[in-house]
């Protein structure tokens, strides 16, 4: 990833999950302006979704998803993902119009 970083502290997530967010059928979205010149992104999995190589799986098809479309993405923004069960079983190609779409909708993505 060019233009991000990870998003690894708690503290951040958790502000994160304070702001309004957007979902849809696979994924919600949270986003909050940052005061840097990157994105930094986090994704998150729950239990709920399965064991370990599952909850992996999605998280590295969610992390690619990003990393193809970051050049859409503006910069200076903290970014949360947080996968739903939907997800697991969807196409790659449903994936990545589900993330772009909210993305769309939160404002973080580049006019064109």
């Amino acid at each position: 990833m060019k233009f991000s970083c990870s998003l690894k502290l708690n503290h951040i997530f958790r502000r994160l999950y304070a702001t309004s967010g957007h979902a849809n059928g696979y994924l919600v979205f949270y986003c909050r302006p940052n005061r840097l010149h990157t994105n930094r992104v986090g994704i998150t999995a729950s239990k709920k979704l399965g064991h370990a190589v599952v909850r992996n799986r999605v998280r590295r098809r969610l992390r690619e998803i990003y990393r193809l479309n970051e050049e859409l993405f503006t910069p200076g923004w903290d970014i949360v993902v947080v996968a739903r069960s939907r997800c697991i079983h969807a196409d790659f190609k449903k994936l990545t119009h589900a993330y772009l779409s909210l993305a769309q909708k939160a404002g973080v993505l580049k006019s064109q």
